[in-house]
């Protein structure tokens, strides 16, 4: 395409992407939260109609976790490729809403940022999708494309996502493509151009500890009686070394990244670390959150302290995140954690292992000619060399794309810098990440097959 469409198509676009955006994240589309049900039907019919006013008639698929998913298609010439767009619309929960600044579902600028749960993650992706076939249509026009383009913005991935997953392994015709671009990650820092090329995997469980019929009295059995909460803490304490490293039994958690690296007091502070805590693990910031494994205490359930008594509890349970890098498999990886688990919890407590669903991890190839296109056209829309990173969580619909489409280029990329604080309060985006993802992926477009 001779004609590409410029930097001032796109900057003239942005008033409708904040006023887009604005009306997305206005929809608290909670997947699962029986209270958040019209929104999520309401987010879903919001995309579906948005798409198909740039020239990609879209449906809303109903899915086998009751999400809805939104599918469209846009053929190109006869015997050209094809580029599947991808984003979701669900969101996390807002929290405490008390420890947002502004309301969490109205799009608030502050700071030369966009407040808004889902700003980021995923709908200020899906903006980006827009926004970048407006610039097409704009100049001059998506019929002047040479590829086919697919839509697909999933309803639950949040949630797991197994509704899409289950929908692309029984209809995958909908998701043929030849290059995939997975809009639901970001840079490495605002402005600098990266292409996410490593996801960890992911493999959580619930583990029960029991050791006693009931409460008993501290001060009458203390000392003797087995404390199941106690007998947790041990268990759960093995799980790591005194550097921070995690150190389950035959899981390897020594490997190096090889990409861009992540400095260590940048680190800091997009994790919000505290002044004199350190960061933790013998390796490099970027070797701990991209190449090895890491385990999480993601919830406990044990007396709070504002309803403790003076009582050994019986029972106490936690559910655990553990998120695996490429080339470990993550069933191989949880059924190393529940071994752990039984070997380390002590006093031969009864030990009670739930496991959850397990995600893959997903290993980027970056040699083919869609990376090229894509790389250049994001060097051009930012002024600068693209950059690759890993990831630390997951999208296991990266592995089943993988599986249906094995020819298909996969390129994850997005607006989800650092300080954007995706799932926590105060989420945000900073609205040059939505222009110059637009504009990367324009370009892309534009230029795609050359």
């Amino acid at each position: 395409m001779a004609d590409h469409p410029t930097t001032d198509v796109t900057d003239e676009l942005m008033a409708a992407a904040r006023s887009d955006l604005a009306e997305l994240v206005s929809f608290a589309s909670v997947h699962g939260s029986p209270s958040h049900r019209d929104a999520c039907a309401g987010a879903a019919d919001w995309v579906t109609a948005a798409f198909a006013e740039v020239g990609v008639v879209c449906e809303s698929i109903v899915t086998s976790d009751g999400s809805s998913a939104v599918i469209g298609h846009r053929p190109g010439p006869a015997g050209s490729p094809t580029v599947l767009l991808y984003s979701h619309h669900d969101v996390q929960p807002a929290g405490d809403e008390r420890l947002w600044k502004s309301p969490p579902f109205e799009l608030t600028d502050r700071d030369g940022r966009w407040f808004g749960r889902g700003a980021a993650d995923c709908k200020g992706n899906v903006v980006a999708h827009l926004t970048a076939l407006r610039a097409l249509a704009a100049h001059p026009g998506l019929d002047a494309l040479g590829c086919g383009i697919r839509v697909v913005i999933e309803g639950s991935e949040e949630a797991g996502g197994e509704g899409l997953d289950h929908l692309a392994r029984e209809r995958p015709e909908l998701f043929a493509a030849d290059m995939i671009l997975i809009a639901d990650t970001g840079n490495v820092a605002v402005g600098a151009p990266t292409l996410t090329t490593s996801l960890r995997g992911v493999a959580n469980l619930k583990v029960t500890v029991s050791t006693l019929a009931s409460d008993v009295h501290s001060g009458q059995f203390g000392g003797a009686a087995p404390d199941a909460l106690a007998a947790l803490i041990a268990g759960l304490a093995s799980l790591r070394d005194a550097d921070g490293n995690t150190t389950i039994d035959g899981l390897t958690a020594d490997q190096t990244w090889s990409g861009v690296p992540y400095d260590r007091d940048v680190f800091a502070s997009d994790a919000t670390v505290l002044d004199g805590v350190d960061v933790i693990g013998s390796g490099a910031p970027a070797d701990m959150v991209w190449a090895r494994p890491a385990v999480t205490v993601i919830g406990l359930d044990a007396p709070s302290t504002a309803n403790c008594a003076a009582a050994i509890v019986p029972t106490a349970s936690a559910v655990l995140n553990l998120r695996v890098p490429p080339g470990i498999d993550p069933t191989t990886a949880r059924d190393a954690l529940e071994a752990h688990l039984r070997r380390a919890i002590p006093w031969n407590a009864r030990v009670t292992i739930d496991p959850e669903a397990v995600g893959a991890p997903f290993a980027a190839s970056t040699d083919g000619p869609g990376y090229r296109a894509l790389s250049a056209a994001m060097a051009t829309a930012y002024g600068a060399d693209v950059a690759h990173s890993g990831q630390g969580g997951s999208i296991p619909l990266c592995t089943v794309l993988a599986e249906i489409c094995p020819e298909a280029e996969i390129a994850l990329l997005g607006v989800e810098e650092p300080r954007c604080r995706i799932h926590a309060p105060d989420e945000s985006v900073d609205p040059d990440e939505i222009r110059r993802t637009a504009l990367s992926e324009a370009l892309f477009l534009a230029a795609y097959p050359s």
